[in-house]
């Protein structure tokens, strides 16, 4: 078995557009289970306009901590069709669970209170092409 040694953060993801509402999202895509796994570690700062999209293979109760993550973090977890399931303020360098409220495949990562300033909660509904490819 081969353990990567992450020091630092994974800036090199894939990308995707993501939207809410009339907010374009530019999200960096974890869909490996390492990539998943380091996440948002490690990262200083982000603009407001980024995230990080964890794609899973199967729909699924998903809980996030936030171990070795420095920023604050809102979690949204996403059904199939986009549509936001439940939200939940992280904080950092904390190993308290966050898990969605139901069975889901995607959990988007924003900046602390992102999803509050722009008037986007649990059954808003965001866009992009990584939720069409599931239908």
């Amino acid at each position: 078995m081969v353990v990567w040694a992450q020091d630092g953060p994974q800036m090199n993801l894939q990308r995707v557009k993501l939207s809410a509402g009339m907010r374009l999202i530019d999200a960096q895509v974890a869909l490996t289970p390492e990539q998943r796994q380091i996440g948002l570690m490690f990262r200083k700062d982000m603009p407001q306009q980024e995230g990080m999209i964890f794609v899973f293979e199967q729909p699924a109760r998903q809980c996030f901590w936030m171990k070795n993550t420095l920023l604050p973090l809102t979690a949204a977890f996403v059904a199939d069709d986009g549509t936001i399931v439940n939200l939940a303020d992280m904080k950092p360098q904390t190993t308290d669970p966050h898990c969605s409220a139901q069975p889901v495949r995607f959990v988007l990562e924003m900046n602390k209170g992102w999803f509050a300033r722009k008037g986007i909660k649990a059954g808003s509904k965001l866009g992009g092409t990584i939720f069409e490819a599931r239908r």
